[in-house]
């Protein structure tokens, strides 16, 4: 039986979205956190995050002052751990699924947030995230669990994913 399910798929294809809709399509026992883009007149300058309860922080931006590097982004860990670590450590005490957008390179600079996704994984709840394409060590383990469901987000797919996904959750009786 699956118990977690990963979202998957190439970059701006809608994985956010999709997660964003299967929680809205039922008031879900859900805690964790999302990831969105920070623009400035029509240019993205970085990316923040935000929990299901309403905090955000700084995940990474252009003007950042940080050793920690993707692209032209610089990641600001400190502000990226002290929001979506409690989140996440609040979403396996008191909810019944554990949302995050994404196991991706910027967030996995942090120690703290692999030790908590290990933890989540290896615990009692479920985990909906978004796992990005491209893999390292540690998403490719991730990935060949036996207790997850990969699905790819397409453009094809990404209208319907999010009640079958939806459905999927009904079935692990999570909703």
């Amino acid at each position: 039986m699956k118990k977690h399910i990963l979202l998957t798929g190439k970059p701006g294809v809608g994985k956010t979205s999709v997660i964003k809709k299967i929680l809205s399509l039922s008031k879900l026992d859900a805690g964790g956190f999302f990831t969105e883009e920070i623009r400035v007149m029509d240019r993205r300058m970085g990316f923040r995050v935000v929990t299901l309860d309403g905090e955000d922080g700084i995940l990474a931006h252009v003007d950042c002052n940080s050793n920690y590097k993707v692209s032209k982004y610089r990641v600001d860990l400190d502000s990226f751990e002290r929001v979506a670590i409690p989140a996440l450590e609040n979403a396996m005490k008191n909810k019944s699924i554990v949302v995050i957008d994404e196991i991706g390179t910027m967030e996995l600079f942090s120690l703290k947030f692999k030790n908590l996704v290990s933890n989540i994984l290896n615990g009692g709840k479920t985990l909906l995230c978004v796992i990005k394409e491209d893999g390292d060590i540690f998403t490719e383990a991730i990935k060949k669990r036996h207790d997850i469901a990969i699905l790819t987000v397409t453009y094809e797919n990404r209208e319907s994913l999010p009640e079958k996904v939806f459905e999927m959750l009904k079935a692990m009786r999570m909703c």
